[in-house]
Protein backbone atom coordinates (compact mmCIF):
# COMPACT_ATOMS: atom_id res chain seq x y z
CA UNK A 1 0.00 0.00 0.00
CA UNK A 2 2.82 2.40 0.90
CA UNK A 3 4.47 1.81 -2.48
CA UNK A 4 1.18 2.53 -4.28
CA UNK A 5 0.59 5.75 -2.34
CA UNK A 6 4.12 6.96 -3.02
CA UNK A 7 4.30 5.79 -6.64
CA UNK A 8 5.79 8.59 -8.73
CA UNK A 9 4.18 9.13 -12.10
CA UNK A 10 6.73 11.69 -13.28
CA UNK A 11 8.66 14.68 -12.02
CA UNK A 12 8.31 18.39 -12.70
CA UNK A 13 11.45 20.47 -12.99
CA UNK A 14 13.58 17.39 -12.42
CA UNK A 15 13.09 17.23 -8.63
CA UNK A 16 9.35 17.65 -7.84
CA UNK A 17 7.61 14.24 -7.90
CA UNK A 18 4.01 13.88 -9.04
CA UNK A 19 2.50 11.03 -6.99
CA UNK A 20 -0.31 8.72 -8.10
CA UNK A 21 -2.30 9.46 -4.93
CA UNK A 22 -2.18 13.21 -5.67
CA UNK A 23 -3.53 12.76 -9.18
CA UNK A 24 -6.34 10.35 -8.28
CA UNK A 25 -7.39 12.46 -5.28
CA UNK A 26 -7.45 15.57 -7.46
CA UNK A 27 -9.77 13.96 -10.01
CA UNK A 28 -12.26 12.76 -7.39
CA UNK A 29 -12.11 16.08 -5.53
CA UNK A 30 -12.94 18.07 -8.64
CA UNK A 31 -15.77 15.74 -9.58
CA UNK A 32 -17.25 16.05 -6.10
CA UNK A 33 -17.30 19.86 -5.90
CA UNK A 34 -18.49 20.31 -9.49
CA UNK A 35 -21.46 18.02 -8.82
CA UNK A 36 -22.22 19.82 -5.54
CA UNK A 37 -22.10 23.18 -7.29
CA UNK A 38 -24.59 21.85 -9.82
CA UNK A 39 -26.93 20.85 -6.99
CA UNK A 40 -26.49 17.14 -7.72
CA UNK A 41 -27.00 14.64 -4.90
CA UNK A 42 -24.54 12.30 -6.64
CA UNK A 43 -21.70 14.41 -5.26
CA UNK A 44 -22.06 12.43 -2.02
CA UNK A 45 -21.19 9.10 -3.66
CA UNK A 46 -18.04 10.61 -5.13
CA UNK A 47 -17.39 12.25 -1.76
CA UNK A 48 -17.19 8.89 0.02
CA UNK A 49 -14.30 7.79 -2.19
CA UNK A 50 -12.70 11.24 -2.02
CA UNK A 51 -12.65 11.08 1.79
CA UNK A 52 -10.77 7.76 1.74
CA UNK A 53 -8.22 9.10 -0.75
CA UNK A 54 -7.64 12.25 1.31
CA UNK A 55 -7.01 10.10 4.39
CA UNK A 56 -4.22 8.27 2.57
CA UNK A 57 -2.74 11.45 1.14
CA UNK A 58 -2.63 13.33 4.45
CA UNK A 59 -1.19 10.28 6.26
CA UNK A 60 1.59 10.31 3.71
CA UNK A 61 2.38 14.00 4.47
CA UNK A 62 1.96 13.79 8.29
CA UNK A 63 -0.80 16.42 8.26
CA UNK A 64 -2.58 15.09 11.33
CA UNK A 65 -5.39 17.66 11.68
CA UNK A 66 -6.42 17.07 8.08
CA UNK A 67 -6.00 13.31 8.63
CA UNK A 68 -8.28 13.23 11.69
CA UNK A 69 -10.79 15.29 9.73
CA UNK A 70 -11.57 12.49 7.28
CA UNK A 71 -13.64 10.17 9.54
CA UNK A 72 -15.55 13.26 10.73
CA UNK A 73 -16.01 14.32 7.10
CA UNK A 74 -17.41 10.89 6.31
CA UNK A 75 -20.02 11.33 9.05
CA UNK A 76 -20.98 14.80 7.77
CA UNK A 77 -21.16 13.42 4.22
CA UNK A 78 -23.61 10.73 5.33
CA UNK A 79 -25.67 13.35 7.20
CA UNK A 80 -25.72 15.61 4.13
CA UNK A 81 -26.71 12.75 1.85
CA UNK A 82 -29.69 12.06 4.09
CA UNK A 83 -30.69 15.72 4.53
CA UNK A 84 -30.53 16.47 0.79
CA UNK A 85 -32.81 13.55 -0.01
CA UNK A 86 -35.15 13.65 3.04
CA UNK A 87 -36.31 17.27 3.47
CA UNK A 88 -38.94 18.33 6.02
CA UNK A 89 -42.24 19.66 4.70
CA UNK A 90 -41.17 23.33 4.93
CA UNK A 91 -37.76 22.59 3.38
CA UNK A 92 -38.89 21.03 0.12
CA UNK A 93 -37.44 22.37 -3.12
CA UNK A 94 -39.87 24.01 -5.54
CA UNK A 95 -38.31 21.93 -8.32
CA UNK A 96 -38.30 18.51 -6.66
CA UNK A 97 -40.45 17.53 -3.65
CA UNK A 98 -37.86 14.90 -2.69
CA UNK A 99 -34.99 17.39 -2.51
CA UNK A 100 -33.90 19.92 0.12
CA UNK A 101 -34.09 23.57 -0.95
CA UNK A 102 -31.19 26.04 -0.61
CA UNK A 103 -31.40 28.35 2.42
CA UNK A 104 -29.18 30.95 4.16
CA UNK A 105 -27.75 31.49 7.63
CA UNK A 106 -28.91 34.45 9.68
CA UNK A 107 -26.34 37.10 10.60
CA UNK A 108 -26.12 35.91 14.24
CA UNK A 109 -25.47 32.38 12.98
CA UNK A 110 -22.72 33.70 10.72
CA UNK A 111 -21.09 35.50 13.66
CA UNK A 112 -21.12 32.28 15.70
CA UNK A 113 -19.54 30.38 12.79
CA UNK A 114 -16.70 32.92 12.40
CA UNK A 115 -15.91 32.99 16.13
CA UNK A 116 -16.00 29.19 16.32
CA UNK A 117 -13.53 28.83 13.44
CA UNK A 118 -11.07 31.26 15.04
CA UNK A 119 -11.20 29.72 18.54
CA UNK A 120 -11.10 26.09 17.41
CA UNK A 121 -8.27 26.70 14.92
CA UNK A 122 -6.07 28.30 17.60
CA UNK A 123 -6.75 25.54 20.15
CA UNK A 124 -6.29 22.72 17.66
CA UNK A 125 -3.14 24.32 16.28
CA UNK A 126 -1.66 24.49 19.78
CA UNK A 127 -2.35 20.81 20.36
CA UNK A 128 -0.81 19.85 17.03
CA UNK A 129 2.31 21.89 17.76
CA UNK A 130 2.88 19.71 20.84
CA UNK A 131 2.32 16.41 19.04
CA UNK A 132 5.67 14.90 18.15
CA UNK A 133 7.58 17.69 19.93
CA UNK A 134 6.47 17.42 23.57
CA UNK A 135 3.96 14.58 23.34
CA UNK A 136 4.69 11.18 21.79
CA UNK A 137 8.19 12.27 20.79
CA UNK A 138 9.54 9.87 18.20
CA UNK A 139 6.15 8.22 17.66
CA UNK A 140 4.96 10.81 15.15
CA UNK A 141 6.86 13.16 12.87
CA UNK A 142 6.01 16.75 13.82
CA UNK A 143 3.29 18.47 11.81
CA UNK A 144 5.22 20.90 9.55
CA UNK A 145 2.52 23.61 9.66
CA UNK A 146 0.27 22.94 12.69
CA UNK A 147 -1.69 26.20 12.80
CA UNK A 148 -2.28 26.35 9.07
CA UNK A 149 -3.23 22.67 9.10
CA UNK A 150 -5.73 23.24 11.92
CA UNK A 151 -7.18 26.36 10.26
CA UNK A 152 -7.84 24.44 7.05
CA UNK A 153 -9.33 21.58 9.06
CA UNK A 154 -11.81 23.72 11.00
CA UNK A 155 -12.82 25.68 7.89
CA UNK A 156 -13.50 22.45 6.02
CA UNK A 157 -15.64 21.12 8.87
CA UNK A 158 -17.73 24.29 8.87
CA UNK A 159 -18.01 24.31 5.06
CA UNK A 160 -18.98 20.64 4.96
CA UNK A 161 -21.61 21.03 7.66
CA UNK A 162 -23.14 24.03 5.90
CA UNK A 163 -23.09 22.08 2.62
CA UNK A 164 -24.85 19.17 4.35
CA UNK A 165 -27.56 21.60 5.49
CA UNK A 166 -27.63 23.07 1.97
CA UNK A 167 -26.83 26.59 3.16
CA UNK A 168 -25.78 29.09 0.49
CA UNK A 169 -23.13 30.37 2.91
CA UNK A 170 -21.19 27.12 2.49
CA UNK A 171 -19.64 28.49 -0.69
CA UNK A 172 -18.21 31.48 1.20
CA UNK A 173 -16.62 28.99 3.57
CA UNK A 174 -15.38 26.84 0.67
CA UNK A 175 -13.70 29.83 -0.96
CA UNK A 176 -11.82 30.50 2.29
CA UNK A 177 -10.92 26.80 2.43
CA UNK A 178 -9.58 26.88 -1.12
CA UNK A 179 -7.30 29.84 -0.39
CA UNK A 180 -5.89 28.32 2.82
CA UNK A 181 -5.58 24.86 1.26
CA UNK A 182 -3.68 26.32 -1.67
CA UNK A 183 -1.14 27.72 0.78
CA UNK A 184 -1.05 24.47 2.76
CA UNK A 185 -0.47 22.19 -0.23
CA UNK A 186 2.29 24.42 -1.60
CA UNK A 187 4.00 24.51 1.81
CA UNK A 188 4.24 20.69 2.02
CA UNK A 189 5.24 20.13 -1.61
CA UNK A 190 2.03 18.84 -3.19
CA UNK A 191 1.98 19.33 -6.95
CA UNK A 192 -1.49 18.58 -8.28
CA UNK A 193 -3.51 19.73 -5.29
CA UNK A 194 -2.54 23.44 -5.64
CA UNK A 195 -3.77 23.27 -9.24
CA UNK A 196 -6.97 21.63 -8.05
CA UNK A 197 -7.43 24.33 -5.39
CA UNK A 198 -7.21 26.95 -8.12
CA UNK A 199 -9.94 25.14 -10.03
CA UNK A 200 -11.93 24.88 -6.79
CA UNK A 201 -11.81 28.67 -6.50
CA UNK A 202 -13.32 29.05 -9.95
CA UNK A 203 -15.96 26.42 -9.21
CA UNK A 204 -16.69 28.07 -5.86
CA UNK A 205 -17.48 31.42 -7.45
CA UNK A 206 -19.70 29.79 -10.08
CA UNK A 207 -21.46 27.70 -7.43
CA UNK A 208 -21.96 30.76 -5.20
CA UNK A 209 -23.89 32.44 -8.00
CA UNK A 210 -25.75 29.26 -8.98
CA UNK A 211 -26.91 28.52 -5.42
CA UNK A 212 -28.05 32.13 -4.95
CA UNK A 213 -30.30 31.70 -7.98
CA UNK A 214 -31.63 28.49 -6.48
CA UNK A 215 -32.22 30.28 -3.18
CA UNK A 216 -34.13 33.03 -4.95
CA UNK A 217 -36.34 30.42 -6.62
CA UNK A 218 -36.68 28.38 -3.38
CA UNK A 219 -35.20 25.47 -5.28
Amino acid sequence: MHDIINHTLFTIGGDTPVLLIDLVTSVFGLACVVLAGRNSKYNFWIGYVYTALLFLMFWNKHLYASLILQPISLGINILGHYRWTHPKKDEVSSRDHKSLKVSMLTWPQRAVAVISVFVLAVLWGKLLSLLGTRWFIGAFPADPVPYLDSCVTVLILVAQFLSAMKKWDCWIAWLLVNVTQLWLHISVGHVFMPIVCGLYLINGVVSLVNWYRLYSKKA
